[in-house]
């Protein structure tokens, strides 16, 4: 339990390093299809880590998440070379819903199979 923990708070860190690093020079795009897949691709590795590794937290983990990308985009509008946008927000929170639709599939797969 102790390495699942440690994984996805390495990974939360990893996440929010690489969310406030600072970015080009290019000014704020209304909507980036890709930057909105970038951000639910990576809450939803987030989300089956935390759920991997709190199996039986599962409203924590996905309200920590939901907050922790709030906090993320507050943190980018604090800086001089990053923005906030509402929008990353909702990305990060279908990623969410997307890691948490997968770890609950995979747990009635592994029901179905017998496999604990």
């Amino acid at each position: 339990m102790r390495m699942r923990s440690a994984l996805f708070v390495l990974a939360c860190l990893a996440v929010a390093v690489l969310s406030l690093l600072p970015g080009t020079a290019l000014p704020p795009v209304a909507f980036n299809v890709w930057d909105k897949a970038q951000h639910a691709g990576a809450f939803a590795a987030l989300a089956v880590l935390g759920l991997w590794a709190f199996p039986r937290q599962p409203a924590a983990v996905v309200g920590a998440l939901l907050v922790y990308g709030v906090f993320i985009e507050l943190a980018q509008g604090a800086t001089s070379w990053r923005y906030g946008d509402w929008h990353d927000w909702l990305a990060d929170a279908v990623g969410v819903t997307l890691g948490w639709a997968a770890w609950r599939c995979a747990g009635v797969v592994r029901g179905r199979m017998g496999v604990a």
